[in-house]
């Protein structure tokens, strides 16, 4: 039986999912991010955790190689989002952001931020699956994650009251 590929993706756009920014940088001090969406956790232990990137993602080799860094974007940051997931302009240019402990660019502001090195780079089709091992994270105290659904962004919306 064959799938449609435009039913798929319609029903893959159903599944509701957080948007983060991943990040490099190369010896020679060059930074690259793409925005993901396909990012989850893999193992608490060890602590894993996957990213699916296109096989024609700009920079790809810096993410199979690592370090990297994945910046979990806050409500307030689609503009950052849409940014990384363009190829036009500087990406870079007045962004505040500062190197993490493993050199991986961080974005200033985000919800949470997971630094890794990469464990393995895994076939996924038309997409590569980069496990990483978590080498440090740090989280806002609150916030709420930017989403993306239907291939639209989302926010939670306001906390109930008693919840």
């Amino acid at each position: 039986m064959t799938v449609d590929p435009r039913s798929f993706r319609n029903a893959l756009a159903c599944f509701a999912s957080g948007v983060t920014v991943v990040t490099a940088a190369a010896a020679d001090g060059r930074r690259a991010g793409v925005t993901v969406s396909a990012f989850s956790s893999l193992s608490l232990d060890p602590p894993l955790i996957q990213v699916c990137l296109d096989r024609r993602t700009g920079d790809l080799d810096l993410y199979r190689t690592g370090p990297f860094a994945v910046n979990i974007l806050h409500e307030n940051q689609k503009d950052v989002s849409i940014r990384f997931a363009t190829r036009d302009g500087d990406r870079w240019a007045n962004l505040k952001c500062r190197p993490g402990q493993n050199g991986a660019p961080i974005i200033e502001a985000c919800l949470a931020e997971i630094e890794c090195d990469v464990d393995r780079v895994l076939d996924g089709g038309d997409h590569v699956i980069i496990v990483g091992r978590v080498t440090r994270t740090s989280s806002a105290a609150g916030g709420s994650p930017l989403l993306y659904f239907r291939s639209g962004y989302h926010t939670l919306g306001p906390t109930p009251p008693g919840s």
